[in-house]
């Protein structure tokens, strides 16, 4: 049976409706392919709380994490993914590559131009079906 393991990812939104998009390091599993930043969720905390942890150890900056975007249960070849995507604002730092291997603002429209890990596809498809701006 393939172990499920739950993890959390930030949809980051400038104030001119851009999303912070993390290019997965070639050293990563799923390598070279786009991603929101984020992590898994430890024992004792909550999604929001490891949210808060991982953006500060992938890209060295604070977020406040707001509602649930999407929750994605995706079956790689090897592990079970559920992916909870949540929209956050940077409320202190400037984001930095720390673990992967670039990152980048990218306009909302622009999204699909990227080669995404398919785990996030479902919430690239509901960012642009509904169109909330930040």
């Amino acid at each position: 049976m393939k172990k499920t393991i739950k993890v959390v990812a930030a949809v980051c939104f400038n104030e001119q409706n851009e999303v912070l998009c993390a290019l997965r390091s070639p050293d990563m599993s799923l390598p070279n392919l786009w991603e929101f930043a984020g992590g898994k969720v430890e024992k004792e905390e909550t999604p929001e709380e490891s949210l808060i942890r991982e953006i500060q150890e992938e890209l060295g900056c604070t977020v406040k994490v707001h509602e649930l975007i999407e929750d994605v249960v995706h079956e790689y070849p090897n592990i079970i993914v559920n992916l909870l995507t949540y929209r956050t604002t940077i409320t202190a730092g400037t984001p930095r590559a720390k673990e992967h291997a670039e990152i980048k603002w990218v306009p909302l429209h622009d999204l699909r131009s990227l080669e995404w890990a398919p785990a996030d596809i479902p919430t690239i498809n509901k960012l642009l079906s509904t169109r909330v701006d930040a």
